[in-house]
């Protein structure tokens, strides 16, 4: 039996071996000898006096801070539209007390459809103060609120990332007031 390889397969082969043969070289050079040498952890950029990202920038600083009851804190980092017509509004719910806390469950809403899905963030609303509108969280078809649903208790110092999703405000509206029942409200940006 003869076993002919065309030109187009011959090349694809010629390149796999190119870059297994990169890869074992790279392996190779890594291993030199230098393993009983202490290796630069990543902190060690940071304490070297490099400046932090971008990201890390942001994520220290919140676009919004909205205080509940019994030390409760939503701290919103991001508010983006996208090209589907939503904005998702993404944070973290922090217990800034010192004691256990259970999220109180009036932060579901009062829509007898979003509660009998649980503890959730359901009866956040954007108010577009200039377009005279409130946006209420998105549902699915099941009824259940496209936000982080299964809330509960939070001890002393712990944080729980939280999400929500909304219609998208006209696109010529950037700022919108976020109100969760139990926390004040707060402005935030709306981003893309």
């Amino acid at each position: 039996m003869s076993i002919r390889i065309t030109a187009k397969a011959r090349r694809g082969m010629v390149a796999l071996t190119a870059v297994a043969g990169l890869a074992l070289g790279m392996a190779a050079c890594g291993g030199g000898g230098d393993d009983d040498k202490p290796k630069p952890s990543s902190s060690a950029s940071k304490d070297s006096g490099s400046n932090p990202s971008a990201q890390e920038g942001q994520a220290e600083t919140p676009l919004a801070e909205l205080r509940g009851t019994d030390g409760l804190l939503l701290q919103i980092t991001s508010a983006e539209r996208d090209s589907g017509g939503f904005v998702t509004v993404n944070g973290t719910v922090k217990n800034d007390g010192d004691k256990s806390v259970v999220i109180p469950p009036q932060t579901s809403g009062d829509e007898t459809e979003v509660i009998k899905h649980g503890p959730s963030l359901g009866g956040a609303t954007l108010v577009d103060s200039k377009g005279k509108k409130r946006y209420y969280v998105l549902r699915d078809t099941d009824g259940r609120p496209l936000t982080t649903t299964g809330l509960g208790n939070l001890e002393a110092g712990q944080t729980l990332p939280v999400f929500m999703q909304f219609p998208a405000p006209p696109t010529d509206t950037a700022e919108v007031d976020l109100q969760v029942p139990t926390f004040a409200s707060g402005t935030i940006k709306i981003s893309g």
